[in-house]
């Protein structure tokens, strides 16, 4: 069996699920729904709709647990705190004193 891990969009807990995740599911720290648009891959909300998946349907409560054939969990669980890093590392270079 394969498992599946997500960062709650909302407290950033790191969520493990076996096969998938349900419609029903909660984050066990804040009780957000789990299967929602800000946690899927496909959300971007520089893009149209917010969805960078231009088959999916329109889905207004990014925030509200749906039914999104699309749904993908956002498995990449520390890119945001790789990326933040990278970035402070590299406004330290620039700004460093000689």
């Amino acid at each position: 069996m394969s498992e599946v891990k997500v960062k709650c969009f909302s407290c950033g807990t790191v969520m493990t699920f076996v096969e998938s995740v349900s419609r029903r599911d909660e984050c066990p720290n804040c009780g957000e729904d789990v299967r929602v648009c800000k946690n899927c891959r496909f959300y971007d909300p520089k893009v149209y709709n917010e969805c960078r998946e231009t088959s999916a349907e329109v889905v207004r409560e990014k925030e509200r647990a749906n039914l999104c054939d699309f749904f993908q969990p956002n498995s990449d669980t520390d890119s945001e705190d790789k990326s933040r890093a990278k970035l402070r590392a590299a406004a330290e270079a620039l700004f460093k004193k000689n």
